[in-house]
């Protein structure tokens, strides 16, 4: 048997160059195209079937998506999700601005304060529900360091009160993520022309002015990238509110993640459960589709 010469096995070597980048990556994309998309399919199928605790395949049309939308419980979790997601997306943008702002003026202290805000990011949001279950609670926390210190009179209890817990998940929630849009709006504003702002102090403008004139105007796309990310953390988010409150008290603080996590799991409404999963994935689509969209568009007209 002739063995393979230096030539035959360098022209093989040749042949498979160009693709080694696609058999690398080939692996990872099979793997997200089976048990990412793949689960995403089976999910909408199971959405249209009578589903318990097992699958059951047997088509039924679209009457899980009827008694979800006739549901009282997951019209409250869509009412908490618009209020979580205001609050949230709201406070984390004009906290990441601020501090942005303050950092961009090259302050001593740059390193340390960028380093306790960035910080909360490196946790999950297990970690941070269960620190700040701790923190709200009123027999463990901040209510009870309080009276130790001889503040008998000070209450705060809004993690056992249906009226407010919610604001204890959007208080959690922004103290994690909005180190992360200060470092998104701190590179953007890094990477603005600095010879605009020489002009525009050159003419007498106020730093004041600057930043609400000319700087906060140009990274306006940081903006939109920055909503689009915490729109996307919000409707997903389930770690956070399980960690703290789980969905209580009662259904005070539950969202659609725990809502499907519930149904599926607590109540055997496996059906029901995908159907919900699925209403989450049409919004976090229609928010990122015409991000993307526009995006493209951007480039192409670049």
């Amino acid at each position: 048997m002739a063995k393979p010469t230096i030539a035959s096995s360098g022209g093989i070597r040749a042949r498979i160059q160009p693709h080694i980048s696609k058999l690398v990556v080939a692996p990872s994309f099979a793997i997200s195209l089976v048990f990412v998309y793949g689960f995403i399919l089976w999910t909408a199928y199971i959405s249209f079937t009578k589903s318990r605790m097992l699958p059951n395949f047997d088509l039924i049309g679209i009457k899980q998506y009827v008694k979800l939308w006739s549901m009282s419980r997951w019209h409250v979790a869509i009412e908490n999700l618009f209020v979580f997601s205001g609050l949230f997306i709201g406070i984390c943008l004009l906290i990441g601005i601020v501090l942005a702002i303050l950092l961009d003026q090259r302050i001593r202290a740059e390193g340390a304060i960028r380093t306790i805000f960035l910080y909360p990011m490196a946790l999950s949001f297990i970690v941070t529900g269960t620190t700040w279950k701790w923190i709200l609670n009123p027999g463990l926390g901040f209510e009870k360091t309080m009276h130790e210190l001889g503040w008998t009179s000070f209450s705060f209890d809004w993690l056992i009160d249906p009226e407010m817990a919610l604001y204890t998940v959007v208080l959690a929630g922004v103290w994690q993520s909005s180190g992360f849009v200060m470092a998104l709006f701190l590179a953007a504003l890094r990477g603005v022309d600095q010879d605009i702002i020489k002009a525009a102090q050159m003419d007498g403008a106020s730093l004041p002015r600057i930043y609400m004139g000319i700087i906060i105007p140009s990274i306006r796309p940081v903006f939109l990238s920055a909503i689009v990310i915490l729109a996307h953390l919000a409707v997903k988010s389930f770690d956070l509110v399980i960690a703290l409150t789980g969905g209580g008290p009662g259904t005070s603080t539950d969202l659609p993640a725990t809502f499907m996590y519930v149904m599926t799991f607590n109540r055997n409404q496996m059906g029901l459960g995908a159907a919900s999963a699925m209403m989450m994935l049409c919004t976090v689509m229609a928010i990122i589709v015409p991000y993307l969209y526009s995006e493209l568009r951007g480039r192409k007209n670049v």
